[in-house]
């Protein structure tokens, strides 16, 4: 069976969204981008896949409500900026999925930095 085959009989799909394709060139989230990728994910929910999105951009969602125009090399910094982030992260991302009447529920995976985890 096929890479393709195996992908198309799975009942189960990670995405994974990074931070340099969530963010509109340093100015926040990309509202249009985001909007795109959860009606694309609400189309495969509608086929019955389960879907567990992997999403970055806290620290870069942060850094833009908190004003800064480089990314912090301290700990603390990087955890600062990813707190005041998620905010508006899950926010866009609850918000378009919710267009679809779709619930999302959210885990953070501790690292050095939090990824966050929805299951929709």
């Amino acid at each position: 069976m096929s890479s393709r085959q195996r992908i198309q009989q799975a009942k189960r799909w990670v995405i994974k969204i990074g931070s340099a394709l969530l963010t509109a060139d340093g100015q926040g989230l990309d509202g249009q981008a985001i909007a795109s990728w959860t009606e694309q994910m609400a189309k495969l929910r509608q086929q019955g896949i389960e879907l567990v999105l992997v999403s970055s951009g806290a620290v870069a969602e942060g850094m833009t409500r908190l004003g800064w125009k480089s990314r912090p090399h301290s700990v603390h910094h990087l955890q600062a900026a990813a707190a005041v982030g998620q905010m508006g992260l899950v926010q866009a991302y609850e918000s378009c999925f919710q267009k679809f009447g779709l619930h999302t529920a959210q885990v953070l995976l501790g690292m050095m930095i939090f990824l966050p985890v929805i299951v929709i």
